[in-house]
């Protein structure tokens, strides 16, 4: 029968994703409009950005953290553009990004690189990972839903650093800076902010490589970290290389406010552990629903990605399926009880529901048995 209850909030995109619970637009009204980012007052709240997210993560002593153009992908590429080249790399690929990052290495900056790639679902070899190169990888591969269980893989004496990608991870999962060098995520994922600002976070050891490396190739200025043969510093203390949106930084100090309430990391770990443990349970006992990655340990609790199906299902042709899934997501949105979880367009057909730590568990189980329903709708009952 068709569900009477529905979510209250009906956004389960990966990204941007849900703001916060009881986000209105009265959280911006201390935003600084009309006011220059360079001005005393407004440096200060970049700098509180910096602080908040300094805090709530735990950064170790002596990382540098800043704000950055163009969203977590802009973080990253600066990242590759700036510290690479010294030594070979190796670039972990199980999904759509991790692949991105293997091209920019390999067709832009011709570095000497290995792909270590698996397909989606699955994680690389990560005992292959050769870390006296230089090594790149996505904490949690937004588009698979496929995450590395911990950094138990990653040595702590190692010879290159290690980059990673961990925008949909970063605030939702515990991530050991220790093993890493370059940390990098954005506004729009698990804190639900507004689009286009990333957050770039570097090791001692990262600085060290940009104190005496030296890149090749032309850098644009939205990727330059050094300024006369030093590291930018004041990209760290709440400058920025061009203009952020003082709009988006009021949401962004939200957001961190929020997190603050909610517990700190550890609830917001929780309240994303507590959203994948309820679609778990739906599909233990849902016999055409399977998680896409294979190895509970390494199942996503943000982007949580499913395919649908029963072995009738899986036999008809590959458009059909495609086309009946397609059904199911415009049903969905149609009744307006979950908007955007269509799989990434490179994975395989099925759903991806947004499960970070700005989403109430109470809509995921609300949307459940939606799913339910919409797939007897679009099955012919």
């Amino acid at each position: 029968m068709k569900p009477t209850r529905r979510p209250r909030r009906a956004e389960f995109s990966s990204g941007p994703c849900a703001k916060r619970p009881g986000w209105n637009l009265a959280a911006l009204e201390k935003a600084l409009l009309g006011r220059s980012h360079r001005a005393g007052v407004a440096k200060k709240r970049l700098q509180a950005v910096i602080e908040m997210s300094r805090s709530l993560l735990g950064l170790p002593e002596g990382w540098r953290l800043g704000i950055v153009p163009a969203s977590d992908t802009g973080a990253i590429e600066m990242a590759m553009w700036s510290l690479l080249g010294p030594r070979a790399v190796d670039v972990l690929v199980w999904e759509s990004f991790g692949a991105g990052w293997a091209e920019d290495v390999q067709q832009q900056l011709r570095i000497e690189a290995r792909v270590l790639e698996a397909e989606y679902g699955a994680l690389p070899d990560l005992r292959a990972v050769d870390f006296d190169r230089d090594v790149i990888f996505t904490w949690n591969g937004t588009t698979s839903g496929v995450r590395v269980p911990n950094a138990s893989w990653i040595p702590r004496d190692r010879a290159g650093l290690v980059l990673c990608d961990a925008t949909s991870a970063v605030f939702a999962m515990n991530i050991d800076f220790e093993k890493l060098d370059v940390v990098t995520w954005s506004w729009q994922k698990v804190l639900g902010g507004e689009a286009a600002h990333g957050m770039l976070a570097l090791s001692p050891r990262a600085v060290e490589r940009l104190d005496r490396h030296a890149p090749a190739w032309p850098l644009p200025k939205i990727f330059r970290l050094r300024e006369k043969g030093k590291l930018l510093e004041s990209l760290f203390e709440g400058s920025t290389i061009n203009t952020p949106s003082m709009l988006c930084v009021e949401d962004a100090l939200d957001g961190l406010a929020w997190a603050e309430r909610e517990g700190g990391l550890p609830g917001l770990v929780r309240r994303s552990e507590a959203n994948l443990s309820a679609v778990a349970d739906w599909v233990a006992r849902t016999p055409w629903a399977r998680f896409l990655a294979r190895d509970p340990s390494t199942r996503s609790c943000t982007s949580i990605c499913l395919q649908l199906g029963d072995a009738d299902f899986e036999a008809q042709d590959p458009k059909l399926r495609a086309t009946t899934l397609a059904g199911l997501v415009k049903l969905l949105e149609a009744e307006g009880v979950a908007y955007d979880i269509a799989s990434y367009r490179d994975a395989p057909p099925g759903l991806r529901i947004w499960g970070g730590a700005t989403v109430d568990r109470e809509d995921i189980e609300a949307l459940l048995p939606w799913i339910d329903w919409a797939w007897d709708e679009v099955r012919g009952g």
